[in-house]
């Protein structure tokens, strides 16, 4: 689910705007996967009673060891190592890799209180949002030269 919420706006690179060609992401959706970091991870977003909420699909990890969330200059970044071992008819087949994506926060998250934790392959992070007031329109008025 993607919403249309109002984001911190950074001044971008030209490597990341042609990245965005590459990923199918363009900079207005507000997801910024990193160019050469890892692949994408799925997952979906909502404002809800206060709280940008983030639900990442990150199956087969140890929370606690591979997976890094990080926050800066209005960007949530999740970044997870996976490396598992499948044995079947005595074969084994190893999956790993690192995944990544960052995500522009909505304008006013407050940075120093987020949470997040894990349950059955699925990290949530909960950002608090501070109720905002509804932004005000106000129409300018054009001057001419005479």
């Amino acid at each position: 689910m993607m919403t249309n919420l109002p984001e911190n706006r950074h001044p971008r690179s030209l490597l990341s705007e042609i990245s965005d060609l590459f990923t199918g992401f363009p900079s207005w959706t507000g997801v910024r996967p990193g160019l050469g970091q890892g692949h994408l991870i799925r997952l979906e977003d909502e404002v809800q009673d206060g709280h940008y909420l983030v639900r990442a699909e990150i199956p087969g990890v140890d929370p606690a060891k591979d997976v890094a969330i990080t926050v800066a200059n209005g960007l949530l970044t999740i970044k997870a190592e996976r490396s598992e071992k499948k044995e079947v008819n005595g074969r084994s087949e190893f999956s790993y890799g690192t995944f990544v994506r960052t995500l522009s926060l909505p304008a006013g998250a407050n940075e120093a209180d987020i949470k997040a934790s894990y349950d059955k392959g699925i990290l949530t992070v909960d950002v608090a949002v501070p109720q905002q007031a509804a932004p005000t329109e106000r129409r300018v008025p054009i001057e001419t030269a005479s």
